[in-house]
């Protein structure tokens, strides 16, 4: 990784503090305030990206980028559903990842890359609103 700059720590701790939720650049540098400036989150967005640490998705009916958090490695080995209203994301834990994973191959021999695999759906909370 690249020289972490306070910019970029402060931003590192504004994806960790939010790790279930996918952000915006707009949200994220709202919570960083006087931390970082706007071309800062946008340029360590990027870098992030492209080191892996953060996935880039669109909002549901939208082309708005939302950044979520993947830096860290229990993130890396299980699915994650992304709630449409809300965009809370929740971890799909193993054993029910490999299952589906495990069901997808056999039924349409597909094989899913579960270090970048969303699903979309509505959660608990917001169904119950």
């Amino acid at each position: 990784m690249s020289y972490m700059t306070s910019q970029r720590k402060a931003l590192f701790e504004a994806l960790e503090s939010h790790r279930d939720e996918a952000l915006s650049a707009d949200q994220i540098t709202a919570l960083l305030g006087e931390r970082a400036s706007r071309s800062a989150v946008y340029r360590n967005l990027s870098a992030l990206e492209a080191q892996g640490l953060l996935k880039k998705t669109t909002a549901s009916g939208s082309s708005k980028a939302l950044y979520r958090y993947t830096g860290s490695e229990q993130c890396r080995d299980h699915l994650h559903l992304e709630c449409s209203k809300c965009g809370r994301t929740f971890h799909l834990m193993a054993p029910t990842t490999d299952a589906v994973i495990d069901n997808v191959l056999r039924d349409a021999n597909f094989s899913i890359d579960r270090t970048s695999t969303v699903l979309y759906g509505v959660c608990e909370k917001c169904r119950d609103n």
